[in-house]
């Protein structure tokens, strides 16, 4: 069997094994890597063979370090080559594994698309839908919080009053996220949680990013990732990610980016607006936040439709839409729950 991962940023190892009685009784590590000493490549194979095929990412990069002490790696880790095994085993999957679904709907309530991040990883993992990527569309402004913030910390109550704004607290960490219809590009990217096997959360965020840094690239933002969560160019701050991993084998990874942003409107509704800014090298509240829009010179729909483009030209894809049944899952989510004063005051 014989299994493949890219290193992101890096290079590609390829394991091909044998197995006998549960064991790895031949292993084989190649790629277009690097290693030095290159004999050492003969002491990483002679330390997999015999391992326990049920063996996990950990145990395997535990076994090629025993092994290689002062040798370095150049292109490529111990992990990676525990990823391809687990990929040759069929414990771990890669992009050329799946077809993805592409959902651009109509807007929606703000809080649908929230419960349908819930919803969605559920029916992945029931085998009713494949690995999805969803760009949302919404129909009102709000703030969506992470879920471990404090809506009294992070929220003025006033400012949101004023603007006409909601908060609708979702499954994921990470920060709040100011939104209004057309100022921001957001997607929801779900997939069963082999695609990152053996990743720990901080790499599962580049591996999960990279197919939008060449998006970006190919409408003319020269974007990087920035640990642990954040998208980045060399005019500041474009967006940032956030993700969980359900109990049920699936991984929602969503991202935001600024396309045309209110930063004096964001200050009034987010307590801590200014000095996020002013992290970022934003120095004035009263500008407009428009990495996406000024540096593309593009209209938002236009830089989604690039960004769907890219992704079909990478992988087995397939355009959808959120069933009846789906929908009105979401929908009694929301009521339920993410409209609820205890899940969006669980932290006061």
């Amino acid at each position: 069997m014989r299994g493949e991962y890219k290193v992101a940023g890096g290079k590609l190892v390829a394991v091909d094994v044998e197995v006998e009685e549960d064991l790895l009784s031949s292993v084989t590590v190649s790629g277009d890597f690097f290693l030095e000493p290159d004999d050492a490549l003969e002491d990483i194979n002679a330390a997999l063979t015999g391992m326990p095929t049920a063996a996990d990412v950990a145990a395997y990069v535990s076994a090629i370090e025993a092994a290689t002490p002062g040798v370095r790696f150049i292109g490529f880790s111990p992990e990676s080559v525990g990823i391809a095994i687990r990929r040759a085993l069929g414990h771990a999957t890669s992009w050329s594994d799946h077809t993805f679904d592409i959902i651009h709907s109509t807007p929606l309530h703000p809080a649908m698309h929230v419960a349908l991040d819930e919803v969605l990883p559920g029916e992945l993992a029931a085998g009713r839908r494949g690995p999805t990527l969803v760009f949302w569309e919404w129909d009102s402004p709000l703030v969506v919080i992470g879920s471990f913030q404090s809506v009294r910390n992070e929220i003025d109550p006033e400012g949101l009053a004023r603007h006409g704004m909601m908060v609708v607290r979702r499954v994921s960490g990470g920060g709040a996220m100011f939104m209004e219809a057309g100022n921001c590009i957001t997607y929801s990217l779900i997939v069963p949680t082999s695609l990152v096997e053996g990743l720990s959360f901080e790499r599962s965020y580049s591996f999960l990013d990279d197919w939008v840094l060449g998006a970006l690239k190919s409408v003319g933002v020269d974007a990087r990732y920035v640990p642990l969560n954040d998208i980045a160019s060399d005019k500041g701050k474009i967006g940032g990610a956030a993700q969980k991993r359900f109990a049920n084998g699936v991984t929602l990874h969503h991202v935001t980016m600024a396309y045309d942003m209110d930063a004096d409107k964001m200050l009034q509704v987010l307590r801590i607006g200014r000095e996020k800014l002013s992290d970022k090298g934003t120095r004035s509240a009263n500008k407009r936040v428009d990495p996406m829009r000024s540096q593309t010179g593009m209209a938002r729909a236009d830089i989604i439709d690039a960004l769907i483009a890219h992704f079909e030209g990478l992988h087995h894809t397939r355009r959808s839409d959120f069933t009846a049944d789906e929908l009105a899952r979401a929908e009694e989510l929301v009521r339920t729950k993410f409209l609820t004063p205890e899940w969006t005051y669980r932290v006061p």
